[in-house]
This record gives structure tokens, C-alpha cells and sequence, in this order.
């Protein structure tokens, strides 16, 4: 069972989306446990004052060190990571959701308004982005990494190879898929994937992946995986030559 605790200022953004889907059936099913704590329940003053305006000036405000330190102390195992999400960090991938899902237990600290104290980072093992752009808070994103790397927990899905043959496996983007019909408005689903030879059908996926890949992701081409699995066709179609 994965535990993950999120550190949000506003649980509802996170406890109704997460509560659909994939995430929601493996929460009823014991394989995800999902807590939202309110950083205000860390408060002393009677307002519950989370945020405050910055020294140095400037627009908006900051969330305050003490209650963030405090809810992170409750929090936090042995086990434990814990994961800012900051425009700072590092980028999301899917490399990074299949190392988060083997961890027993994460906290995921949401950021909001301006940010946060710069004086709470160090309690931060991980600081993490979904790209350069900018959001209102941390709780989406927050929200997205937690339903990425909940797919790939064991016993999430009754198939454990769904996850396998998707994209960014291997650095690539997946090959197209057709479903029923098989003649759709005058378009044909591949003769091929309607051949029933394995063999055959898995060749076309993989030539139709570094194809869709080398069009719309050629950076994704740089990386060893891919180079690993261009290398490695052509070398078939050299030997089949031969």
C-alpha cells in the first residue's frame, strides 16, 4: 500500500478529483491512502493566519514557515519523502512516477499565493514541477502527479502490463490504437493489427512509436532508451537484409 499525505490549504481541490477514476477505485480497494491535512490547523492565532506579506516588498503574499514545519513534523516517518511542488523543481516525468511508486510513504507540501518562507525548504526532500508555466497553487499539480504515479503501484490495475506499453515507456510515444469498428467512415483499421500474428503486430507498434515520436518528440530520440531501441530496429532490418 502506498500512503500519500498532501499538505494543502484547500483540500477540496484535491479530495473530489482524486476521489474519481483510477484514484478513487484504489483507495476503496486498499491499495492508496489518501490524507489531506490543513496547514491552518497549525496555527495559534484565532483568524488561523496562514500567509503574510513579504520582507523586501513586493506583490501578494507568502505562506508562513511555522505552520508548514508543523505539519511536516506531524507528519513525517522514517520513510517518508517529502515533495514541494515549486516552478524550481525539477520536471515531472515518468522516470520520477515509477521511483515515487515504489516508496511507502509520500507527502506532497502544496505551495500557494507567492510561495512559501525560504526558510521551510530544507524539510523538503524533493522539489518537483509539472513545467514553465505558473499556477495558482500546488494542489493541481499535486493532484496530477498523485494520479500518475498511483497507476503505477502493483495491484492498482487487474492487468498489471497496462501501464507497460504506454507512452514514455522506453522514451517513446506510443503507436496509434483502433477499437470497433473496424471500418469507421470509410477508414480502415491496419491490416496488420487484424493479422493475429503477434510478432508482426508488435514490429508495426514499435516502427509507428519511433515514427510518431520523431514528429511530434524528437527531443525523446536523445535519450539512451530511445537510442537503445532505435539501434536495436535497425539492426533488425540489417540482419533481415542479409
Amino acid at each position: 500500500m502506498l500512503k500519500v499525505d498532501v499538505v494543502s490549504a484547500f483540500p477540496d481541490m484535491l479530495q473530489v478529483p482524486l476521489g474519481q477514476s483510477i484514484v478513487g477505485r484504489a483507495q476503496k480497494a486498499g491499495i492508496l491512502k489518501l490524507q489531506v491535512t490543513n496547514p491552518r490547523d497549525f496555527t495559534d492565532d484565532k483568524h488561523h493566519t496562514l500567509d503574510d506579506r513579504p520582507y523586501g516588498g513586493g506583490p501578494g503574499m507568502l505562506m508562513k514557515a511555522e505552520p508548514l514545519y508543523r505539519a511536516i513534523k506531524k507528519l513525517r516517518k522514517k520513510n517518508s519523502v517529502v515533495i514541494l511542488t515549486s516552478p524550481r523543481g525539477q520536471t515531472f516525468s515518468q522516470t520520477l512516477a515509477k521511483k515515487l511508486a515504489k516508496k511507502k510513504h509520500l507527502i506532497f507540501v502544496c505551495g500557494h499565493y507567492e510561495g512559501i518562507d525560504e526558510r521551510v525548504y530544507p524539510e523538503m526532500d524533493l522539489e518537483v514541477s509539472l513545467g514553465d508555466f505558473i499556477l495558482t497553487g500546488g494542489e493541481l499539480a499535486a493532484a496530477v502527479m498523485i494520479d500518475a504515479i498511483t497507476r503505477l503501484v502493483p495491484g492498482t490495475f487487474k492487468k498489471e502490463d497496462v501501464t507497460v506499453c504506454e507512452s514514455f515507456e522506453d522514451n517513446l510515444l506510443e503507436a496509434p490504437q483502433y477499437t470497433r469498428p473496424e471500418v469507421w467512415r470509410g477508414k480502415k483499421v491496419p491490416q496488420v493489427l487484424l493479422s493475429g500474428h503477434h510478432k508482426q503486430m508488435q514490429a508495426w507498434k514499435h516502427e509507428q512509436a519511433l515514427k510518431l515520436t520523431k514528429k511530434y518528440r524528437p527531443d525523446l530520440l536523445n535519450t539512451s532508451h530511445a537510442k537503445k531501441a532505435v539501434t536495436k530496429k535497425v539492426t533488425k532490418k540489417v540482419t533481415k537484409k542479409k
